[in-house]
């Protein structure tokens, strides 16, 4: 099935479901999703972004601007991870945690605006990678339409463009829990360092940027291409001052560059996707 195929069968789904609250962060999949939905069923679909110390503001902020382009209803609620024990230990299937916590308020907001369905953006490339809450969505019967229709992340981005939506190149975005070890707690404090630092980071040009959180000390993870010129004498030390403004005593640079999910490397076969 081609992306076009696909797109068609997720508009008669969306048609046929009639309204839905939508987990929208703004990123490539939930954005192209949102945009589908608000040509469809207009009103009826209803964008909810979380506010928190997990989400930079300036996620948040490019949220509202997008949905406001797309047309789309949009609310924003404040979720409040850590004070959920279970987020803030951080274990493995801390995301199950995080999302269950997300999709109740969803569901109540849902429920009090009579709309039919909760829905996310998981795509058919997120059944590939440790994705715990993954188990939360079951639970709260939360669909995904774009993982029904087949769609990946790579037809997402094809037809974002064919719409001319500015995030088809958009790099993939996570929660900033997702910079730091399993089993190391996550405080506000931390997070606000994690997010202050890869401000920073954009602020100097580079698009695709992780900090990585290991107390004292900050790995960067960037893009392959960019390597060579944050290694460059003054932008090399106007890196390093920027992390240190941001709290961090050390700096240091992974040579293998930005990957997904670099913190899961150490799970190795273990199967958390359950509860």
């Amino acid at each position: 099935m081609t992306p076009l195929e696909k797109e068609q069968k997720l508009r008669r789904m969306i048609r046929e479901m009639g309204s839905m609250a939508i987990a929208y962060s703004g990123g490539v999949d939930s954005t192209y999703l949102l945009k589908i939905a608000a040509d469809e069923i207009g009103s009826n679909a209803l964008a909810v972004t979380a506010s928190s110390p997990a989400y930079p503001a300036r996620e948040r902020q490019r949220a509202q601007e997008l949905a406001r382009q797309i047309g789309a209803r949009q609310i924003t609620i404040e979720s409040k991870e850590t004070e959920i024990p279970q987020f803030v230990q951080n274990p493995p299937n801390r995301c199950y945690y995080c999302k269950l916590d997300l999709f109740q308020h969803i569901a109540e907001i849902a429920v009090a605006e009579e709309l039919s369905w909760l829905v996310d953006g998981s795509t058919h490339d997120d059944l590939d990678d440790h994705r715990p809450g993954m188990a939360a969505l079951k639970q709260m019967q939360v669909r995904s339409p774009l993982r029904e229709c087949g769609f990946t992340k790579d037809d997402i981005r094809q037809r974002s463009k064919a719409l001319g939506l500015p995030t088809w190149n958009l790099p993939s975005f996570a929660c900033l829990a997702s910079r730091f070890p399993y089993g190391k707690t996550i405080t506000e404090e931390a997070l606000k360092r994690v997010d202050q630092a890869e401000s920073a980071l954009y602020d100097l040009g580079f698009r695709v940027i992780r900090v990585r959180h290991h107390g004292d000390t900050a790995r960067i993870e960037i893009g392959q291409d960019e390597i060579n010129r944050l290694l460059e004498g003054d932008l090399r030390n106007r890196v390093v001052e920027a992390i240190r403004e941001a709290g961090y005593k050390y700096v240091s640079l992974d040579l293998e560059g930005y990957r997904t999910g670099s913190m899961n490397e150490v799970l190795g076969n273990s199967n958390w996707n359950a509860r």
